[in-house]
């Protein structure tokens, strides 16, 4: 505040402007009574400081956080059981049973004549991110407080928000602190309510049953509109307004900057490609041991892991994650894991005749290529 020619002055704060009244000359402001700041119809000049290029995406966070160093890992069993031939052939035996089209003479007479492992690798890297974006915002004034420039608002990263459960995709709204202010309605023009969009304030529709002429079959009056061909408008209840949507009849619209939080679980996974002939798509519905699994704030790469492919894959993935997510939003958590996928290769002998299938994942899914006796359902 100041004092120019014996008269009370606004005195901004840290450059901000106080907000333009529409059609009228702004009132004197008195910060400490707390009143309502009274937009007009438009939008305010963006008056907060640090919020000059609100509504422009997501905010920048904090310095990008640096790489973590390497640490020490536990020593790990690499290696799986093979699977036995009985439990080949009850995987098999179950597979050609839940299929209505397949019988089960391959599953139950045919011989296995060869098993092989192809085992594999699945890591899969994760990275739990915040990511924050602000923009102008209204909801009905309902008449609390206001501290619009009283105080300075907080930088968007500043604001305290709980963090929800680790790698779990949600978001968050929040109204930032000090930027609340208040505006008539522009919707309504502040009268709380507005035309009947279905009677379009006439108050009466059409009549449905008569359609409008006021008499129904046979000449005789309409019982519903009493031959006048209208009814009451069942929208506004015959009123002609109803109450305004935007201000929920208050009149008012309290305007202020939202903070926008939304927490991401980023994931990405590598499977070591394996020679069986098995697609490794096939290989998306299935689980397989959990050999390592380690969270932390940032993780470092893989050490010592035997699969070349899968340590190469860690050290690239873990880096293009870090430099990727911390330009535009916050790690809050990372976690890498490491299945072994069993994979099965069966030869088996059937009618003089050598087929294969695959057995995978902890959950014996299997995988026929070309099973020999199929035939076609018929539902009577």
């Amino acid at each position: 505040m100041c004092k120019e020619g014996g008269q009370v002055m606004y005195n901004p704060v840290h450059g901000m402007q106080p907000p333009a009244m529409y059609g009228m000359q702004q009132p004197p402001i008195m910060l400490e009574m707390q009143q309502p700041l009274l937009y007009g119809m438009q939008a305010p000049p963006n008056p907060v400081p640090g919020y000059e290029g609100i509504g422009g995406g997501f905010l920048p966070p904090p310095p990008i956080q640096p790489m973590p160093t390497p640490d020490s890992q536990p020593e790990h069993n690499w290696s799986i059981p093979a699977l036995t031939k009985e439990e080949a052939q009850e995987a098999f035996c179950n597979f050609a049973n839940s299929n209505c089209c397949y019988s089960s003479g391959p599953a139950t007479d045919g011989v296995i004549t060869n098993m092989e492992q192809f085992n594999t690798y699945r890591y899969r890297l994760e990275t739990y991110t915040e990511s924050r974006k602000t923009e102008w915002a209204t909801k009905p004034y309902e008449g609390q407080p206001l501290n619009a420039f009283t105080q300075i608002a907080p930088n968007p990263w500043e604001i305290q928000v709980q963090v929800p459960a680790m790698f779990t995709d949600t978001t968050k709204d929040v109204e930032v602190p000090y930027t609340a202010s208040v505006k008539p309605c522009d919707t309504c023009s502040a009268a709380g309510h507005r035309q009947c969009t279905k009677c379009h304030g006439s108050k009466a529709i059409e009549c449905s049953m008569c359609n409008g002429a006021g008499k129904a079959a046979e000449e005789q009056v309409c019982v519903k509109c009493n031959g006048t061909g209208k009814v009451k408008c069942p929208d506004c209840s015959g009123q002609g307004t109803i109450v305004c949507e935007t201000c929920k009849g208050k009149q008012k619209l309290l305007m202020y900057i939202k903070l926008i939080v939304e927490w991401k679980n980023n994931v990405d996974d590598f499977i070591v490609e394996q020679s069986s002939g098995l697609e490794k798509k096939h290989l998306d519905a299935v689980t397989g041991k959990k050999l390592l699994k380690d969270t932390k704030f940032m993780v470092y790469p893989l050490n010592g892991f035997p699969e070349h492919n899968l340590a190469q894959a860690s050290e690239s993935m873990v880096r293009e994650h870090h430099s990727k997510f911390s330009q535009k939003s916050r790690i809050i958590q990372q976690q890498q894991s490491v299945e072994l996928i069993p994979i099965t290769k069966v030869t088996y002998r059937w009618q003089a005749k050598d087929y294969v299938y695959f057995v995978y994942g902890i959950e014996s899914k299997v995988k026929a290529v070309d099973y020999p006796a199929t035939c076609c359902c018929t539902i009577i």
